[in-house]
């Protein structure tokens, strides 16, 4: 599986992926929901969540208090700005621009994090399997020379090419951070059986064939046929593409697991490091 890139010259290759649903989501002032596990993320799991964060008019500080997950992992993609973050395992940082972190709750864990505008960011959330959904939580934190490409694309999770991500995530995965200028086009390949794609743009706009703009998330059909790109400005967007999640998702209000059994084992974990929490003070 390679990436490549071309100049408008070159002859367009015909590629049979199509759009069957796109989105721009709901918004919360800077931030956009543009996948939950109940809604989109029944189209695209192991997908199952992503926030856009956009506080470009935003004043003063901004972030999210402490708060749980369980079952499943997070990653967080910092494309402008600089995020602190501190999670309930004592493991904190400070992210820069171009930086990711991975948090895989497992069982359970508890963070929080804030920052100063402007920021752009994404928060995808992708549901564990079931050999992972209640294994201690860890966190991998990259920094921006820390993350492999190939091409245009920053491998963030999984692999392209020679490039393979560092970080520990389930197998069947791929993540990229994508940047083409106006005229450039990128091909992908996923590899056999990742029939899961779909595409999500911070800035600019794209054709796949069709046009998707800032602030839209495309979702492809279900084939692990090649996805051909055309920058018709400046772009940037991310691409996930995996192997279907096998399992029902059973949702709890922070929390996603494969079974009741481990969303209650999931819940009560939570809870136990929620009153931890609470007596050490960092909790009110």
């Amino acid at each position: 599986m390679n990436a490549v890139v071309r100049t408008l010259s070159t002859r367009v290759v015909e590629v049979g992926r199509s759009i069957v649903f796109r989105t721009r989501g709901h918004v919360h002032g800077p931030v956009v929901r543009m996948v939950s596990p109940s809604d989109v993320g029944q189209m695209i799991k192991p997908f199952v969540f992503l926030d856009l964060v956009d506080t470009q008019d935003a004043i003063g500080q901004k972030g999210f208090g402490w708060h749980p997950h369980s079952g499943i992992a997070t990653l967080t993609l910092l494309m402008d700005g600089k995020v602190h973050y501190a999670e309930s395992t004592d493991h904190e940082g400070t992210m820069k621009a171009g930086d990711i972190e991975w948090m895989s709750a497992g069982r359970g864990v508890w963070h929080s994090g804030f920052g100063v505008p402007p920021i752009k960011a994404f928060q995808l959330w992708v549901a564990l399997p079931a050999e992972r959904e209640l294994a201690p939580a860890f966190s991998h934190h990259l920094s921006v020379d820390e993350i492999p490409s190939d091409g245009p694309a920053r491998v963030l999770l999984g692999r392209s090419g020679e490039a393979v991500s560092p970080i520990n995530a389930p197998s069947g995965i791929n993540y990229f951070a994508v940047k083409l200028k106006a005229g450039q086009r990128w091909t992908y390949q996923p590899p056999h059986g990742y029939r899961v794609g779909w595409i999500a743009v911070m800035d600019g706009r794209l054709h796949t064939p069709e046009p998707v703009e800032k602030g839209e998330l495309a979702v492809f059909d279900h084939s692990d046929a090649a996805i051909e790109f055309e920058a018709a400005v400046d772009v940037r967007f991310v691409l996930g593409t995996a192997i279907p999640h096998p399992h029902d998702l059973h949702l709890g209000y922070y929390s996603v697991h494969t079974s009741n059994a481990a969303l209650i084992e999931g819940e009560r974990e939570i809870t136990r490091i929620g009153h931890e929490l609470r007596a050490r003070g960092v909790l009110r």
